[in-house]
């Protein structure tokens, strides 16, 4: 008999909630808020930069490191809008999105037993690649409604084992944008206890209501200590491409390189070359996207809130989130397990994304990233709500 049984590290790593609520969304044909991306492509002209690399040959094994121009195209953007000053040659990596940069990051900083501090609710990713890494997760939680970062539950956090703080600003599922104080005390506390920082900034251009994204690694004591990450599928509407990269100092991006060349070595050749040229857009892009983001925002936070949900209106990301015990439910993964047979919309549950169930039970993520018809069409059919039978979804 051949024993079919998995490795240890994937205990408790089932389908990702992702896959298995946009499958639903297809069965019952329900309008998608669930997944973040969005239904519309990004810029026509990037588009056709990647048909002329498709057609021009650029069509083989790109470097692993990423192709030249992309790695400058980087390098430039950290200067325009951080002043960060990078070596294209040593310290740019191109990754598969920002979730392999997080794997490959992960794989190879942490060893079997370092313990590694993240914020909590987390993207589910992140539960699993400390898993495949053999790290432990020790979670500081951001609670609603304001989803601030506690700096003394941090700090108590900390132990003799931990190996790596895990930073995701602006933060999926929360919406919510570290504040200068908070960054300054992560700051403090990475440099006092000597920590690696993993910076997870694929959201650092939806950030609204004038705030603005700071990298963490332009704080006193964190350009040699922290790894940022970010992606093109978020600033650019091309989610599917899958375009990465991970800056920061050079011993630490080889350390990743050394790890991301067993996964895919490289990816995308084609469409490096592309989201290079979107780097290089003028600043007016980046401002009409990020007015449109938080019209969009705006819009369903104000749907949500008519139906009578508890709406917590977020500083940043494609996301906002809600707190559905005004509708008389309690639990947000039964509720939205039956949203798409009751009224045809999706979402995604908070608790899939705590270790701590009790906080995340009663909140639902809704994504704001889809054209405003789809958002007004989702919201008339959340009114069927209204005459649901008592007590369901309990």
């Amino acid at each position: 008999m051949i024993a079919h049984r998995s490795a240890d590290r994937l205990a408790g790593l089932g389908t990702t909630i992702f896959a298995e609520m946009s499958a639903l969304a297809l069965r019952t044909s329900s309008i998608n808020l669930g997944q973040g991306f969005p239904d519309v492509d990004g810029p026509g002209e990037i588009i056709e930069a990647a048909v002329h690399a498709l057609r021009s040959g650029r069509n083989q094994y790109a470097p692993g490191w990423g192709v030249p121009e992309l790695r400058l195209a980087i390098t430039e953007h950290q200067r325009r809008f951080y002043g960060i000053a990078l070596d294209p040659e040593l310290e740019v990596l191109v990754t598969t999105g920002a979730t392999e940069a997080i794997a490959a990051a992960l794989l190879a900083l942490v060893n079997p037993g370092d313990e590694v501090i993240a914020l909590e609710p987390y993207y589910d990713s992140y539960v699993a690649c400390i898993a495949l890494a053999g790290g432990v997760r020790v979670p500081v939680t951001l609670r609603a409604p304001d989803f601030r970062l506690n700096l003394d539950e941090l700090s108590a956090a900390i132990t003799s084992r931990t190996r790596a703080l895990l930073i995701n600003t602006p933060h999926n599922p929360t919406g919510s944008v570290l504040a200068d104080d908070e960054l300054r005390g992560i700051a403090e506390l990475a440099c006092e206890h000597d920590l690696v920082v993993i910076t997870d900034e694929v959201y650092e251009h939806l950030t609204f209501d004038g705030i603005q994204h700071r990298p963490l690694c332009t704080y006193d004591g964190m350009r040699d200590r922290t790894l940022t990450i970010s992606s093109a599928g978020k600033t650019f509407s091309f989610t599917g491409w899958k375009i990465g990269w991970a800056t920061g100092p050079a011993p630490l991006v080889t350390a990743v390189m050394r790890a991301k060349q067993f996964m895919t070595y490289t990816s995308g050749a084609p469409l490096q070359p592309a989201i290079a040229e979107a780097l290089a857009l003028n600043d007016a892009y980046y401002e009409k996207f990020r007015a449109g983001m938080q019209s969009k925002r705006d819009r369903l936070c104000a749907g949500l809130e008519s139906v009578g949900l508890t709406v917590f209106v977020p500083g940043g990301t494609y996301f906002v989130t809600t707190d559905i015990r005004p509708l008389g439910f309690d639990n947000g993964y039964d509720f939205c397990r039956q949203l798409p047979d009751r009224c045809g919309v999706v979402a995604i549950p908070h608790e899939v994304f705590y270790d701590d169930k009790q906080a995340g039970r009663p909140l639902v993520r809704w994504a704001f990233c889809k054209q405003d018809q789809v958002l007004d069409a989702a919201i008339d059919r959340l009114r069927n709500l209204h005459v649901s039978p008592p007590g369901a979804g309990h």
